[in-house]
This record gives C-alpha cells, sequence and structure tokens, in this order.
C-alpha cells in the first residue's frame, strides 16, 4: 500500500523564505482549474478560498459571520433577505465590486449553461435585484433556514471580467486577500497580496504552512523540530458510492450487503492512522445533528450478514464491481484497497480501476460508473452536505438516485425553521441514507495543517477554509 509523502513540499516552506507578501503553497495535487463557480474539487479549493470571497463566511468554531456582506434582514415571512454590501471593496483588477456583481455572481451559478455543482444550494431563489450600488435584495421561493450559510459556499466574481469573455478557470478575478501571481501546472502556483485588500488587518511575511497535511505526512513530520501541528475534526468524509441505475447496486440490498462487509474503525485505522471516526452520514464536527455510526446496525461488520443479502438478491456466487479510484490522492487509493480486501472477503468481487484525474472527473460527472472511490465535502448545515447530492435532480447526484420519501424530507428540512423539527428530519434521513442509500460513508479524518514555527494567526478549518491567511504572519526573517 503506497503512502508518498509531501514531504518535498513541505520541506521548501521550511526552508525557502519567500518574498515579502508571497505565500507558497504546499500541496499533493495541483488544481484543476480555479472558476469557483464550476470546480469544487479539493486541490482548487485549497487556492480558491484565498482568492474568492462570498457575500458571508464560516468561522472555525462552525459559525456564520459577515464577509463581503456587512449584515442581512429577513422579511416577517421569511422569504426576502436584504444584504448590506462592505464598502472600498475592490477585485483583483482594480474594479469596485458592487450590487451587481453580486447579482451576476449568483445568477451564474443558478445558470443551467454554467453546469455548477454548486446550483442546488440556492435552487429556492425566486428573484435577485441590485437596488443599489451597496444593496441586494434576494427573494425565496419559500423560507430556506440555512441560507446565509449556504452563501458562504458561493464566491462573488466580477460581472465585467466574465462578460468581457475572461476565463476564470486560469485567471481568477476575486476579491479575497491574495492574487494569482504565477501558475505552472503540476509544478507550482503562486499567490501574493491584494494590495487593495478591504481588510486593514493583512499583515505581510511569509506562509510556512502545510494546510492539509495527510495522516502519513502527520505521523512522519508532528515532532521533527520546528514544526508544529493544529488539527481539527473535518466536514469531509471518504466514500463509495454506488451508481444505482447499474447492477448490482440497483438492488438495495446490495448497497445493504456493501455496508454490512465494511470495517470502518480498521479503514480509520490503516489509512488515517487512527486519526479520525468511522463514516457515519453526518460528520461528528456536527454535533447538533451528527449520529455516531455505532447508532446504526450496517455500519457494524458483519460479513455473514453481507453474504445472506447478497444470496437474497441473486447475488450467491459473488457480486463483480469495478471501483474507479481517483488515483491523484494516495489516501483513496489506500482507502480503495482496504475497502476491497474486506469486501472480497464478504462475497463481492472488487477490481479497482485506478484513474487520471481527468478522466475520473468525466466518468463521475457522466455517471459512468458502478461505484467510485473519492473524498466528499461536507457542509455546516446538513441541508447544504444533502440536499444537492441526494435530492433527485441535485446538482451533484450522479449516483442517478431517486426516492420519494427522502426528496419530501429534503424539501422541508430547509423550509422548515423550527430548530426541534428540522433535526426530527434529518435524524431519519441519517437512517434512510445509512444502510441503502447511494454512498457507503467510510470515515471522517482529523483535518490537520503542519506549520513552522513562528507561524501566528492561521487557523486550521473543519471546512478547509484558508480565509484565515488573511490574518497570518510570520517574524521577519
Amino acid at each position: 500500500m503506497r503512502k508518498t509523502l509531501a514531504l518535498a513540499a513541505l520541506a521548501a516552506m521550511a526552508t525557502t523564505a519567500a518574498s515579502a507578501q508571497t505565500i507558497d503553497l504546499g500541496t499533493t495535487a495541483s488544481p484543476v482549474g480555479l472558476d469557483p463557480h464550476v470546480v469544487t474539487a479539493f486541490s482548487s479549493k485549497l487556492v480558491t478560498d484565498a482568492i474568492y470571497e462570498g457575500l458571508t463566511d464560516v468561522d472555525a468554531q462552525l459559525r456564520v459571520v459577515p464577509l463581503l456582506a456587512t449584515d442581512w434582514s429577513v422579511s416577517p415571512d421569511g422569504t426576502i433577505y436584504t444584504f448590506t454590501l462592505r464598502e472600498g471593496v475592490t477585485f483583483h483588477d482594480g474594479t469596485a465590486m458592487t450590487a451587481e456583481d453580486v447579482v451576476a455572481s449568483l445568477e451564474r451559478i443558478r445558470n443551467p449553461d454554467t453546469g455548477s455543482p454548486q446550483a442546488s444550494r440556492i435552487d429556492l431563489i425566486e428573484s435577485l435585484e441590485a437596488v443599489d450600488d451597496v444593496t441586494v435584495s434576494i427573494k425565496l421561493k419559500s423560507p430556506f433556514a440555512p441560507f446565509v450559510g449556504e452563501l458562504a459556499n458561493l464566491a462573488i466574481v466580477s460581472k465585467d471580467f466574465v462578460d468581457g469573455g475572461g476565463d476564470l478557470q486560469q485567471t481568477p478575478v476575486g476579491t479575497g486577500p491574495f492574487k494569482l501571481d504565477r501558475w505552472v501546472p503540476d509544478t507550482a502556483l503562486e499567490l501574493v497580496a491584494h494590495d487593495g485588500y478591504w481588510e486593514a488587518g493583512l499583515r505581510s511575511g511569509a506562509y510556512d504552512i502545510l494546510p492539509t497535511a495527510d495522516a502519513a505526512s502527520v505521523v512522519t513530520l508532528e515532532n521533527e523540530p520546528g514544526i508544529s501541528k493544529l488539527s481539527t475534526q473535518e466536514l469531509s468524509y471518504g466514500l463509495i458510492g454506488f451508481n444505482v441505475t447499474r447492477k448490482p447496486f440497483d438492488d438495495a440490498r446490495v448497497r445493504e450487503a456493501f455496508n454490512y462487509a465494511l470495517n470502518r474503525q480498521e479503514i480509520v485505522d490503516v489509512v488515517l492512522f487512527g486519526r479520525g471516526a468511522p463514516g457515519a452520514p453526518l460528520s461528528p464536527a456536527l454535533t447538533e445533528w451528527a449520529q455516531p455510526a455505532s447508532s446504526f446496525a450496517c455500519l457494524e461488520q458483519d460479513p455473514a450478514k453481507s453474504q445472506a443479502l447478497l444470496a437474497e438478491a441473486g447475488y450467491g456466487d459473488g457480486a463483480a464491481v469495478t471501483i474507479n479510484v481517483l488515483g491523484i490522492l494516495p489516501q483513496i487509493v489506500d482507502l480503495a484497497q482496504v475497502v476491497q480486501a474486506q469486501a472480497n472477503a464478504a462475497g463481492f468481487q472488487i477490481e479497482l480501476n485506478v484513474q487520471e484525474r481527468g478522466e475520473f472527473v468525466q466518468d463521475w460527472k457522466n455517471s459512468n460508473f458502478a461505484a467510485f472511490a473519492s473524498l466528499n465535502g461536507g457542509s455546516i448545515d446538513p441541508d447544504g452536505t444533502y440536499y444537492r447530492t441526494f435530492r433527485s435532480g441535485g446538482s451533484t447526484n450522479v449516483f442517478k438516485y431517486s426516492d420519494a420519501r427522502v426528496d419530501e424530507l429534503l424539501d422541508t428540512g430547509r423550509t422548515e425553521t423550527d430548530g426541534g423539527k428540522r433535526q426530527a428530519i434529518y435524524g431519519e434521513l441519517q437512517e434512510r441514507l445509512a444502510c441503502t442509500g447511494p454512498i457507503a460513508f467510510l470515515s471522517y479524518g482529523d483535518l490537520n495543517a503542519l506549520v513552522r514555527d513562528g507561524v501566528s494567526g492561521f487557523e486550521v478549518h473543519p471546512a478547509r477554509d484558508l480565509r484565515s491567511l488573511r490574518q497570518t504572519s510570520v517574524p521577519a526573517d
């Protein structure tokens, strides 16, 4: 099993002084593009979080806070939100950000031609209006409890740049504290401080940080002199996804059998070196919502039960499955190998198809798989995690999953404003998704950052957010 490390990247960060306001990020994967409305891969998000900003933000304690909007009000019926924008904000090309940019950005996400995986986050918007340069009015079709939190995921981009034919995939233009200076794909990417950034707290210095160190790197380096570790429980999770229109996973009994085949604690111990939690339908970081894996019988390994379910579904001689694996991430390959061994011992016949990034993403978008192994991001509210993934026709429902009761619960959950009723709704959803849904939830890792001594102000964020870079500094060399 491979345990390749990002050692070269960390060594470079620890020993090479960057220029006064330049950040060199060490990462195991190059971004797949920098358009925040189109690409949501972790390797891209590491960069785009420093380049772009949304109307709201989520802090390290998972609380919604103002960002490009300084405040907002809500109509008594919960359907009209009026946002006041921060004044003095400029894009990286020097142009001022106005309400027109906000409206255009959200309309771009909603436009089916964009193909945004974020579209389901705001599909309850009925209309948007730029009231004046610093005021945006958003009318919803119905109340939407997690709305202001969802806006933290949606970057505001320059309307003039996009309308003028600019390519955000290659030339990002945001309002964030850093802007792109140089990008050599698969080699290096440099961000420099945005001199016109609105937040006065930005300080100069080198940023010697490995912001999302994998478990193997942490084990190797956390006790090295001059390096400190920061940790939190992350929202993202390792998974096996099923195309429920393809055999054998078109049968819910086979999906349940797959869950019974797995030892999730062993996955945590082997792949994450014990630094994480067994997978369940929501991250344990969401203490208000999440039920632990131990709450679900099907998430406890029982090979005999798995074999019995396979036989009941007509696969007494074994169920042959090919799992597409995102090969650029060694952790995912390791995870898939452990799953393969466990599932094969319980009546499956698993083959792994390790793919390069472009092929994997294309097959994922086109639902061209029986199963795949990857990572999925989470959200601070269950709606953000579930709706676009499990709702019939959801913008990331590549599983072709459709369940009338799940749809009903999802629709009710996002419009219900009573907290207790929402908890009951998402409790039932976890029950329905854990055993026979289109995803086998495998593990939630601890999210670790490795920083050089003297770095201050950097926070490790459960959603892998890098916006704390705006307040990060190191002593002058």
